[in-house]
């Protein structure tokens, strides 16, 4: 359920600035695009976390 939420508003926010940023260039809004773009974002969004280590880097600031 975690995936399906994360993709949701993902896709609605990409959506959305994909529509904001056609406006703002003077282009048509193509849907497609938001799409594909939500799509590399949501597994962006969730694979960065697994590959940032969860420990300590192991340096002292002492």
């Amino acid at each position: 359920m975690q995936y399906f939420w994360t993709f949701f508003w993902t896709f609605l926010l990409v959506e959305m600035l994909t529509y904001v940023a056609s406006s703002m260039i003077g282009t048509d809004f193509n849907y497609v695009t938001g799409a594909i773009l939500a799509v590399g974002a949501t597994i962006l969004i969730l694979v960065v976390p697994s590959i940032i280590p969860n420990e300590p880097s192991g340096h002292d600031s002492h």
